[in-house]
């Protein structure tokens, strides 16, 4: 018998299971999937990504994997390149972007040196019901051999497409359905200028150094040209990247190393996380398009509430259920505005004039360039920069919110 059983080992699964385990829970983590490995998802981890693992002891770790930090952006919307340097506090840089097989095999190690059980090749089945309440799983361990396991809170982190969540029906809320296409790819030998964000109506990309110094450069466009883009990805990947100034010619001086990863199934919801005896954690419970870069970011953070919850519920402090909608305020309260944001520029509008006028009034004041972006992601307090005072020498009205100025 285990206190909580988590359900997916990688960047929710694998911090939630960490943080119980390191709480004194007997805690069990298993994946169908085998470790290390890739998956064909997004990898670039900022806003409150990097004080997370700094504060779980894992920073260093992934700076010891030959990933880069980045500490620089540059965002062009078709004005300039507006470039914010020194993004570092207390140490920590705006971003790292590591691959997804080394990012996750470095939440696992942590996991199961807190003492976390893990079980690689171990696919769910079914859930153990008792009554109306989830008691534990049902699942098929590499050889074929069908075990069950019980516990007293059973985490599904398995994703969009999460099997916990359908086998229980969670609610869905606040949906809309897919808005972009994505494909992604990686190339060595491109100049670049760190991380790279560059958006025009109908069209954006973002770039970032991964491990190995490849390149990282995913590009979208809106859903309704999916089927058109498919039919000939490399030529339509190309060609948005000539759209966006010189980025395309610094691309085709350089070599693509791999092969172009991509979806279209990318809906946007959230889901009651929560109920007897379960609850989700990352894509499982929240899922937003990937235009914001926000997915690990997120997940980190709901992993942390996720924990907080489950050891208020088991230990007593609060029964499980009251603790457990404290999680679902919490995350939809921090969660919310960005969600709202992330809608709005996954539609691709390109840049408001609201954004042009603040991005033209920070051209050359490299100080404020730098206030901005680091306001922006919550590595300065917003009043930092977003104060009326502020503004007023920028000649910008003290209603600027920094909300939908499209920057990362």
């Amino acid at each position: 018998m285990y206190d909580a059983i988590v359900v997916g080992a990688r960047c929710a699964g694998s911090p939630t299971a960490m943080l119980l385990a390191r709480a004194g829970y007997k805690v069990l983590l298993v994946d169908r999937a085998t470790f290390p490995s890739e998956i064909p998802n997004g990898h670039f981890i900022h806003r409150g990504g990097p004080r997370l693992l700094q504060h779980w002891g894992l920073l260093d770790r992934i700076r010891a994997s030959n990933c880069p930090e980045h500490a620089e952006n540059t965002t062009d919307f078709g004005d300039y390149g507006m470039k914010a340097t020194d993004q570092r506090v207390d140490g920590v840089a705006w971003g790292y972007g590591p691959r997804r097989k080394v990012l996750d095999q470095i939440l696992l190690d942590a996991a199961i040196e807190a003492g976390a059980e893990f079980r690689p090749g171990f696919s769910v089945e079914s859930l153990q019901i008792d009554g109306e309440r989830v008691a534990g799983i049902r699942a098929v361990a590499r050889g074929g051999n069908a075990l069950t396991e019980r516990a007293r809170i059973t985490i599904g982190a398995d994703g969009r497409n999460s099997k916990l969540a359908q086998t229980v029906r969670a609610e869905v809320y606040n949906s809309e359905p897919s808005l972009t296409c994505f494909y992604f790819t990686y190339f060595s030998g491109v100049q670049n200028q760190g991380f790279e964000l560059y958006s025009r109506p109908g069209c954006a990309a973002f770039a970032f150094v991964t491990n190995d110094k490849l390149l990282t450069i995913f590009a979208c466009w809106p859903i309704a040209r999916f089927v058109q883009v498919r039919t000939d990805i490399e030529t339509h990947f190309l060609g948005a990247l000539d759209s966006l100034g010189d980025f395309g010619e610094r691309v085709r001086a350089g070599r693509r190393e791999e092969r172009f990863y991509g979806t279209a199934d990318l809906p946007n919801f959230f889901r009651k996380p929560f109920g007897p005896g379960w609850a989700l954690v990352g894509d499982a419970g929240y899922h937003k398009d990937p235009y914001g870069a926000m997915g690990v970011a997120d997940a980190f953070r709901d992993a942390h509430l996720l924990a907080r919850a489950v050891d208020r519920g088991l230990s007593g402090q609060a029964p499980i259920d009251q603790a457990l909608a404290d999680y679902e305020r919490q995350r939809n309260e921090d969660a919310g505005a960005d969600y709202q944001e992330n809608l709005q520029l996954a539609r691709l509008p390109g840049p408001t004039a609201e954004a042009l006028r603040l991005r033209a009034a920070l051209k050359g004041n490299q100080e404020q360039i730098n206030r901005f972006a680091m306001a922006r992601v919550g590595m300065i307090p917003r009043e930092g920069f977003f104060n009326p005072e502020n503004l007023a020498r920028l000649g910008m009205e003290p209603q600027t919110s920094g909300k939908a100025t499209h920057s990362q």
